[in-house]
């Protein structure tokens, strides 16, 4: 692909780093910027640019948030009782889409894959095992992807909560075998967490 400019190269370069877009959409994206008002593609870059530079991880729960404890660990309304365990923050949004979970989250980061050399100690783990021995915790809910390393996953952590005075349950199997949690429908995931099992 040439370019008349150095500047809109780099531009495209930039997009097509993303996951998803290809070298084409990337161009389309930034002739689609060059036309518009510059007001507007200087909010467009300042947004990132913000929010690259301010986003950090909740101390509780390992969400995405503005501040050190996001928005659903402040909430005082949820259910304190109920620890919902996620691989990833994108799991978090595709439960919170479902509308029917009212608890709080813990986000793992990952899940135990040895053939990808990722092991118990490179996840959230032993923060989790910390926030089950509050009084309040009375119920840990495993809502991790249905594959042979989320099943080692969830094996693994039950048995480090099998001393504490808490239910650990998994989500009932709507989602399908091998199947990623986030590419799961609303409905199926909203009706897995409702139908969920203890372990």
């Amino acid at each position: 692909m040439q370019f008349s400019s150095k500047l809109i190269e780099e531009a495209v370069n930039a997009f097509a780093g993303l996951p998803g877009i290809g070298k084409k959409t990337a161009l389309r994206l930034v002739l689609h910027l060059v036309q518009q008002p510059k007001e507007d593609s200087i909010y467009f870059a300042r947004a990132i640019a913000d929010m690259r530079e301010g986003i950090q991880h909740c101390i509780t729960c390992g969400n995405l948030s503005d501040q050190h404890v996001c928005s659903i660990c402040r909430d005082e309304r949820r259910d304190q009782s109920l620890i919902c365990v996620v691989e990833s923050i994108r799991d978090v949004m595709a439960i919170e889409d479902t509308q029917q979970y009212r608890g709080l989250y813990h986000v793992l980061g990952g899940i135990i894959a040895p053939m990808e050399g990722v092991g118990p100690t490179d996840l959230n783990i032993d923060t989790l095992v910390g926030r089950a021995k509050h009084p309040d915790v009375q119920e840990i809910i495993m809502a991790i992807s249905p594959t042979i390393e989320g099943e080692t996953t969830i094996f693994y952590i039950s048995k480090m909560l099998d001393e504490l005075d808490v239910t650990v349950s998994k989500i009932a199997r709507g989602v399908s075998f091998g199947g990623e949690l986030e590419y799961a429908d609303e409905v199926t995931l909203g009706r897995s967490l409702v139908a969920r099992t203890s372990l």
